[in-house]
């Protein structure tokens, strides 16, 4: 399959450089972290992601969505990455988007599904507990309780958990704390009794939670798939995720580079412009090479998932590392090039070394998916 853009695909892409460009540059990152917002991201913009059709891309149409696949919503990161926009759209639209499609009854899909397409419900996925990513360690514990479970333990890292309308908890109902086997999701509440979210400011100046479940009660029907048949949904929905991740690490990979390539046009030094020192020509294009193999990975990964391919999840991994790393890459290369300019707060690139940091350790950074990749490949 070659891996280019088709019309829809060249137009979505289009639509969405232009949007995020126009309404949600680095400027209104800069607003939203000098102005200690609450809720940390505008959600009129979220509303107007949703008139594009952006929060339900990943979302069937007959749940009120665009059904426009994962390369969509890799084009749509993307931008995100290169203006570094502030919105649920990863946490929402993609993940927990994902799990519910996945995973959901008709009812459960019939009452979620449209309303977080079209904004009016924010969903975060609640899965990790470990110090780094390990998404099969899972402590909490759901016991019997009545018709249904209680729900006792904790997650540190929920992203945009403060903001949630809803919870998709992964809890242990069977096994030890490490298996795959015995992992249930369950949709919860979070302004049920028994359930503590704690804001967290990451460095990248975007939002995570802490929550806590203390003997959450929880219904047979906040079941989201089988009983103990959660990690199989769980897994669908980070690769979704690690893939959307690895599309936002080439825009912010390549907004460096184009930034840096400006500067180097106009920075002078000894009456010359710096962009015709044989060095920094060298390193540019090394970068660039990078940043295009990057692309092919990613692009290759979303192509997967779209597709069914049954070797998506090795594709997704190589696509997380190889884009963590170039992504390292770039904003490092961007900051030197820049000089003792680039570590200050005036200058943006500083922002997208910190945003390419957090997002390389999300959901498993290059040595997590180089394990994933060496298990995969029988080493």
């Amino acid at each position: 399959m070659a891996l280019v853009l088709n019309d829809e695909q060249r137009m979505v892409k289009d639509s969405a450089d232009g949007f995020f460009a126009e309404h949600a540059p680095v400027s209104q990152l800069r607003k939203l972290r000098d102005s200690k917002d609450p809720d940390g991201f505008d959600r009129g913009l979220w509303a107007k992601m949703a008139e594009m059709g952006f929060a339900g891309v990943a979302i069937p149409e007959q749940f009120g969505g665009a059904g426009l696949g994962m390369v969509a919503a890799g084009l749509i990161q993307e931008a995100i990455g290169r203006n570094l926009t502030i919105s649920p759209f990863l946490s929402s639209a993609i993940l927990s988007a994902t799990a519910i499609a996945r995973g959901g009854t008709e009812e459960q899909k019939a009452a979620l599904l449209p309303k977080m397409a079209s904004a009016e419900l924010i969903v975060a996925l609640a899965a990790d507990e470990a110090a780094r990513h390990q998404p099969n360690q899972v402590a909490t514990k759901a016991e019997a309780s009545g018709n249904g479970f209680k729900l006792t333990g904790a997650k540190p890292f929920v992203l945009d958990g403060h903001v949630a309308d809803k919870l998709i908890v992964a809890a242990r109902t069977s096994g030890a704390d490490t298996d795959v086997a015995g992992i249930t999701l369950f949709l919860v509440d979070p302004k049920a009794a028994g359930v503590s979210v704690k804001r967290r400011w990451m460095v990248d100046s975007r939002n995570a939670a802490e929550v806590t479940l203390d003997g959450v009660q929880v219904d047979g029907a906040d079941m989201l798939g089988g009983l103990g048949e959660g990690f199989a949904i769980l897994e669908a929905a980070l690769d979704a995720g690690r893939a959307c991740l690895a599309a936002e690490m080439l825009g912010v990979s390549a907004q460096s580079f184009d930034v840096t390539v400006d500067y180097l046009k106009q920075r002078e030094q000894f009456g010359v412009k710096i962009g015709s020192f044989q060095a920094l020509q060298h390193r540019a294009a090394h970068l660039f090479c990078e940043v295009e193999l990057a692309r092919s990975v990613t692009l290759k990964a979303l192509t997967a998932l779209d597709a069914g391919d049954e070797r998506a999840p090795f594709f997704v991994a190589l696509a997380k590392a190889k884009a963590g790393d170039v992504c390292k890459l770039a904003t490092n290369e961007a900051v030197q090039m820049h000089g003792g300019i680039g570590m200050t707060d005036e200058y943006d690139i500083g922002f997208y070394m910190k945003r390419a940091r957090a997002a390389a350790e999300t959901f498993g950074d290059g040595a997590f998916h180089g394990d994933r990749l060496a298990l995969m490949l029988n080493y």
